[in-house]
């Protein structure tokens, strides 16, 4: 494999690669990063609407897509990125991916939708925790999870607890989900 493509790890594409461009700050998740949020959030998504802000190599989209969720939203500022990710879905002959090019904070605070899963892993270097937490939560769903990849631990914004975290070399994760539902 490529230094710019990863493997889908499950559902019904796994084992087919996804290739990105070589953009600066874009790290995707490390496959054993993703293969423990999916145990966490249950490998099968069917019907589910997700939200990656940060889409960069869209892993995070394509796996959920792959795992049944019905509709996945892909963010991303660079314009060859997002280019990438409308090509990858044409390959695996999906249309339930939607694509937008522009800034994942202006994104989310003019997004009315609730979504069910919302994946925020931003470069690491831009994170702006403290605005993009609460903006993330006000769009997921009563019973959703907010998936949260940081270069630090974090803490849960008011109304939201960390059901699940771990640490795997320099890149800390975290499920977030409102205070009172069920994992």
């Amino acid at each position: 494999m490529s230094a710019n493509e990863i493997r889908i790890i499950g559902g019904m594409w796994r084992g087919r690669k996804v290739r990105f461009p070589g953009v600066q700050g874009l790290r995707p998740t490390p496959d054993r990063v993703r293969e423990t949020l999916f145990n966490w959030l249950g490998q099968d998504l069917s019907g589910k609407r997700t939200l990656d802000p940060f889409a960069g190599s869209g892993a995070l989209s394509f796996e959920a897509l792959s795992r049944g969720a019905e509709h996945a939203v892909a963010v991303d500022r660079s314009h060859e990125v997002v280019r990438a990710l409308l090509d990858t879905a044409a390959r695996l002959g999906t249309t339930s991916l939607e694509t937008h090019c522009a800034d994942a904070l202006n994104f989310i605070a003019r997004e009315r939708r609730a979504f069910d899963v919302i994946f925020l892993d931003p470069p690491f270097d831009q994170a702006g925790w403290t605005q993009l937490l609460p903006a993330a939560a006000a769009r997921l769903a009563p019973a959703g999870a907010l998936y949260v990849e940081s270069s630090v631990a974090i803490d849960a914004p008011p109304g939201l607890a960390a059901t699940r975290r771990d640490k795997a070399g320099q890149v800390h994760y975290h499920l977030l989900r409102h205070v009172g539902s069920s994992d």
